[in-house]
């Protein structure tokens, strides 16, 4: 692998990251649907306002969505909707396993 793959590889890695934690793969999720305000966000994943900006900036550096400030609230969508393809992806790899580990169990 040459330099230039090597830093694509790793520039993949470090956006993949950003998925990397439970609270930010249900915001994705939750904002795959429809934007939502932070406050809305704070409700939903049920944890302080600080901790849910945390999250929200990570997925903002990384690219996955967009704030606006409309008023006194900040609003979130994604930016690339293409992330659920992702999210299938990976269900289909646990759907897989799962009937991996069942048939084997069955032998």
């Amino acid at each position: 692998m040459n330099k230039q793959m090597l830093q694509r590889y790793a520039t993949r890695a470090e956006i993949l990251k950003a998925l990397a934690h439970p609270t930010r793969l249900f915001l994705v999720d939750r904002l795959s649907r429809r934007e939502h305000c932070v406050c809305e966000l704070v409700e939903l994943v049920g944890v302080d306002f600080s901790t849910v900006s945390k999250h929200l900036s990570i997925l903002k550096n990384a690219g996955f969505v967009t704030d606006e400030k409309r008023g006194l609230k900040v609003f979130y969508r994604l930016r690339c909707p293409c992330v659920a393809d992702f999210f299938r992806c990976v269900d289909t790899v646990l759907r897989l396993n799962a009937e991996e580990k069942l048939a084997s169990l069955s032998k």
